[in-house]
C-alpha cells in the first residue's frame, strides 16, 4: 500500500478549501455519489485489466486519485460516509464509529423489525444541504444495504433515505416517514431476494484468469472456502442472507433506478442527489479476505453491475447532466495468518479483556462501577464524575490500564488523548488521525492503537478500523462535464471529495470543510483563494 505523505492542512480542523464560482445555466441535473463499502485502494489497479464496466468507465474518463485516505483512526462504515460527503473528520461530525452512528432507540423501522436509525447524532452540514441551500428544490434518494450507509450520505436532511431489513426489504425509519411510499412498497412485492434462494456463485472468469488461490483455510471461518458457493434454497433465509453474497449490489442498484423513475429524479431545474452505498464488498471482503479469488471476482461483478446501472441511468437521462463521484468508506487487512505465512512476521490477535478486569475489579472493591471505565474496541471511556463521586484519581487508574496495554503483544501504543493535543501531527501520522477522529463531546481518555497487521478479538473474518494505510486509503473519482479526466498518483484525503465536488458543481460550503479543492480534476479552476 503506498504511504501517505505530509498534506498541507492535516493538522488542524481549519479550512483550507477555496469558494467555488457560480454555476453555469448547464449545470448538472442530477449527481450520483457511489460510495463501495470496504473498497481498499489497490483492487481498482490490481483487477483494472478486468474492469470492461463502470469502475473501469469512471477510472479511464474520470479524475481518478487512487490514493485517497481516510485520514482518521476509527476506519468504520459511519465515520467513512460522513467524512466524504460532508468534507469534515469524524471530530466534526462526531460520528466517530458505528456504534456512535446512526442507532436511535427513538424512532421505529417502518414494515420491519430491527432497532431504530436516524442521523441525530450528525453535526454540520453534508454535501447535500450545500445542494438543497443553492437549489431549494433539490431532492435526494439515499439507497444502501445499511442503514448507515443510507442515513450518512445526506446528513440530517429529511429526504427519500432507504435501507434493506432482515426480512429480505427495503425499509426506513420514522425520522423520515410516517409510511412507505407506494414505489417502494411495489419493489418489495416483486421479492427479488426470495429469487435468489439456491442461486450458485462461479467465477465469471476462467480460472486461468485469477492470480489467488481458491479455498484457504483460514477464509470463511474454515467453512464454504472454494467455488462455487450456493444460496440457501429456503427462500426465506436466502432474502436473510442475502446481504453476505455479490447479489446485494444488484438488488440495491436495482432498487436506485426505481427510485430514480418514481421520483422523477434529475428531470427538473436544479440538481436532485441518488446516493448509493454498496455493501456486499464488505461482506465478501471479511469473510475471504482482501487476498481471496472471491474477493476479485466480486469486483469484477461490481464492475459489471456499475456499468449495466450506468447505461441504465444515462437511457433515463441525459449523460450529458449527470455527475458520478465514487469512494470507498474504509479498507480491510489481511487475514493475520496470510500475512505472516507471506512475510514471516509475528502477527495475531489482541484482547485486553484480561487488563479491564484486573482494574475493574479494583475500581469495584473502591466503588468505582464498572460503566465508569469501559472499552470500546480501542478506546477507553471513562466517568470521572464517578471517580470524583468515590475519591479516586481517574488519572492515576488510565495511567495504570496504559502500562497494562503496552505490554500486551501486538500492542504498538497507548496514547493520552490529553497528549495527542502537543504531538507532532505533521510527521505522527497515527497521532493526527487519532486527533481528527476524537470528539471532545465524549469522554475518551486513552486510545490504542495495534502494530500493523494485528487485528482485535478472536473472530475469523478480516478486519478494518485501524490508522494504518490498508484501512485507510480508497480510491477518489470524479465523473462528468465539470471534471478532467486524468490519473493522479498524489496523496489526498476523503475530506477532500465534498468541497471538490462542490466547487465542480458551483456549490459553495457556508462553515468551514476539512478538505480542499483538488483543482487538478476541474476543467475550469476557482482563481481565488479562501
Amino acid at each position: 500500500m503506498r504511504p501517505i505523505v505530509t498534506l498541507a492542512c492535516v493538522t488542524t480542523l481549519a479550512a483550507c478549501g477555496r469558494p467555488a464560482e457560480p454555476a453555469p445555466a448547464d449545470a448538472p441535473r442530477l449527481v450520483v455519489l457511489v460510495t463501495i463499502d470496504q473498497m481498499r485502494s489497490d483492487y481498482l489497479p490490481r483487477f483494472e485489466h478486468h474492469l470492461t464496466g463502470g469502475l473501469g468507465r469512471l477510472i479511464q474518463g474520470g479524475a481518478y486519485y487512487p490514493y485517497a485516505a481516510h485520514d482518521h483512526a476509527n476506519t468504520e462504515t459511519a465515520p467513512g460516509h460522513a467524512a466524504a460527503w460532508s468534507g469534515r473528520f469524524p471530530a466534526s461530525t462526531t460520528i466517530i464509529s458505528n456504534d456512535r452512528g446512526v442507532p436511535d432507540t427513538t424512532v421505529q423501522l417502518l414494515d420491519s423489525r430491527g432497532p431504530g436509525a436516524s442521523p441525530v447524532r450528525f453535526e454540520g452540514e453534508s454535501l447535500f444541504d450545500r445542494i438543497k441551500a443553492r437549489s431549494p428544490t433539490a431532492r435526494a434518494l439515499s439507497v444502501s444495504r445499511k442503514d448507515r450507509g443510507a442515513i450518512l450520505a445526506v446528513g440530517r436532511a429529511r429526504e427519500a433515505v432507504y435501507w434493506y431489513a432482515p426480512e429480505g426489504r427495503f425499509t426506513t425509519s420514522t425520522y423520515y416517514a410516517n409510511a412507505l411510499p407506494a414505489w417502494v412498497r411495489a419493489f418489495n412485492a416483486r421479492k427479488l431476494p426470495e429469487r435468489m434462494a439456491g442461486r450458485v456463485w462461479t467465477p465469471l472468469l476462467p480460472d486461468s484468469a485469477y492470480a489467488e488461490a481458491d479455498g484457504q483455510a483460514f477464509e470463511a471461518g474454515g467453512q464454504d472456502v472454494e467455488f462455487p458457493h450456493v444460496m440457501p434454497e429456503d427462500s426465506a433465509q436466502a432474502a436473510r442472507t442475502l446481504l453476505e453474497w455479490p447479489w446485494m449490489d444488484d438488488v440495491t442498484l436495482a432498487f436506485a433506478l426505481a427510485g430514480v423513475e418514481a421520483l422523477a429524479l434529475g428531470t427538473e431545474p436544479g440538481m436532485d442527489v441518488l446516493a448509493v452505498s454498496l455493501s456486499a464488498t464488505d461482506a465478501v471482503g471479511h469473510r475471504y479476505g482482501p487476498d481471496s479469488r472471491e474477493i476479485h471476482d466480486h469486483i469484477v461483478r461490481l464492475d459489471r453491475m456499475l456499468g449495466a446501472f450506468i447505461d441504465s441511468l444515462y437511457r433515463l437521462r441525459d449523460s450529458t447532466g449527470i455527475v458520478i463521484a465514487l469512494t470507498g468508506d474504509h479498507g480491510v487487512a489481511p487475514f493475520p495468518e496470510l500475512h505472516t505465512d507471506r512475510t514471516g512476521e509475528v502477527t495475531g490477535h489482541v484482547s485486553l479483556r484480561s487488563q479491564l478486569s484486573a482494574v475493574r475489579a479494583g475500581l469495584a472493591d473502591r466503588g468505582v462501577p464498572a460503566a465508569a471505565f469501559r472499552l470500546e474496541t480501542d478506546q477507553l471511556w471513562v466517568d470521572r464524575a464517578a471517580f470524583v463521586a468515590a475519591g479516586v484519581s481517574a488519572d492515576s487508574v488510565v495511567a495504570v490500564f496504559a502500562d497494562l496495554v503496552r505490554a500486551v503483544p501486538g500492542v504498538q501504543r497507548a496514547d493520552l488523548v490529553s497528549a495527542l493535543a502537543t504531538a507532532d501531527t505533521t510527521h505522527d501520522k497515527i497521532a493526527r488521525r487519532w486527533v481528527h477522529s476524537l470528539s471532545p463531546n465524549f469522554p475518551i481518555e486513552l486510545v490504542v492503537t495495534l502494530e500493523p497487521y494485528w487485528v482485535w478479538g478472536r473472530g475469523r473474518d478480516a478486519q478494518h478500523g485501524s490508522p494504518w494505510d490498508y484501512d485507510t486509503f480508497v480510491p477518489l473519482v470524479l465523473y462528468g462535464v465539470p471534471f478532467q479526466p486524468g490519473r493522479h498518483p498524489d496523496t489526498v484525503r476523503t475530506v477532500d471529495l465534498a468541497p471538490t465536488l462542490a466547487a465542480g458543481l458551483g456549490v459553495s460550503f457556508d462553515a468551514p470543510t476539512d478538505g480542499h479543492v483538488l483543482v487538478n480534476s476541474l476543467k475550469h479552476r476557482p482563481t481565488t483563494d479562501r
